[in-house]
């Protein structure tokens, strides 16, 4: 309708809709195409905002699809999105200020690549950014990212504390989307802070949100993360079922960016288990995975497990081989738990 009434100032509010449509319901390829359609508009219109705006949706979508350096491109190109007159343009389209959220994905896009400092530079300005703005949603937004870097890197203390300011705002101004991430990192955190029970609980409510309002987008990570928990807490079979779920929703979705983790968790299972054979082929699985999407800090993750089943089974050379080049790559967040679990082991695998 709006191509037959030549009504061009219509095209990005409903290209905006669409793409949010789809990116919920995990349905990336037609979201990728509403936001390269925003892009084409922008260029054709010579319109910068918009053309800003097509690259913040289209590098979402790279994110999800596991393009992880793609989504830092675009992001980094959207840094004007902080003018005051672009704002005020967005002010009636999005629910979040535009420039807090390409923050808040370049803070977990770059975390992923490795870039940890820079990562939790880039939320910690999403954060101030929205509190500055005085917009409660946005800084829900940027809570959410915060609670995700800091679950990838293992820094359990810091994703309680930012779920919890989540959930107090989110229950405050009844944001009932975002209450269900604060209501998972939180169930997350707990279990790793040695309280299963309450966080198995948190979890499961969050995910019951989720599918009470038709969200499909994360799942995939939701389910790993579940997975996760299960096997911290050494209930192997509601592990597995989760990582099932997983692999069923990222075929469904082409939702990519957690396979890497997925091999890991399943690897640990399997090496508690006893099937190191089994295991080994996963780790090596995650490897891969995370080497053909460039995130070191996932195939750090992955490479510590397996230098450590390596080092179990008396190949301390091998395992010391496989993992000083990946740890040596890192030149920050050497204080997350991530880089200094690698740390110790490489200690261990040197001093003997």
């Amino acid at each position: 309708m709006a191509e037959q009434l030549d009504r061009a100032d219509l095209f990005v509010p409903l290209l905006y809709g669409l793409w949010g449509f789809h990116y919920i319901r995990g349905e990336s390829k037609l979201a990728l195409s509403a936001a390269e359609q925003m892009e084409a508009l922008g260029e054709a219109r010579s319109d910068d905002l918009v053309l800003m705006l097509g690259h913040v949706y289209h590098a979402i979508i790279r994110y999800c699809l596991a393009e992880f350096a793609p989504s830092v491109a675009l992001l980094n190109k959207c840094h004007d999105l902080s003018k005051p007159s672009h704002r005020e343009a967005c002010a009636g389209l999005t629910a979040e200020d535009p420039y807090v959220m390409a923050l808040s994905w370049l803070a977990i896009a770059l975390t992923t690549l490795g870039y940890v400092d820079q990562g939790r530079e880039r939320i910690a300005e999403a954060i101030s950014t929205a509190h500055q703005l005085k917009q409660p949603y946005s800084r829900g937004f940027a809570l959410v990212f915060a609670c995700g870097v800091a679950w990838a890197t293992g820094a359990a203390l810091d994703e309680k504390q930012y779920a919890d300011e989540l959930i107090a705002l989110s229950m405050e101004h009844n944001f009932f989307y975002l209450l269900s991430f604060g209501r998972f990192h939180r169930g997350f955190a707990l279990t790793a802070l040695g309280q299963p029970q309450e966080g198995l609980d948190a979890m499961a409510q969050a995910l019951s949100m989720f599918k009470a309002i038709g969200a499909v987008c994360c799942t995939p990570w939701i389910f790993v993360v579940q997975a996760d928990a299960y096997a911290k807490l050494d209930q192997p079979q509601d592990a597995f079922t989760c990582l099932a779920n997983a692999a069923q929703t990222i075929g469904s979705t082409d939702e990519r960016f957690i396979e890497p983790e997925l091999h890991r968790i399943r690897g640990e299972l399997l090496t508690r288990a006893g099937d190191t054979v089994a295991a080994e082929q996963n780790y090596h699985l995650a490897l891969a995975e995370a080497q053909k999407k460039s995130s070191k800090l996932y195939e750090l993750r992955a490479a510590t497990n397996l230098a450590r089943l390596w080092n179990d089974q008396g190949k301390r050379a091998e395992a010391r081989d496989l993992l000083v080049p990946i740890y040596g790559w890192f030149t920050e967040g050497f204080d997350t738990p991530v880089l200094k679990e690698a740390k110790t082991l490489l200690d261990q695998l040197s001093s003997k």
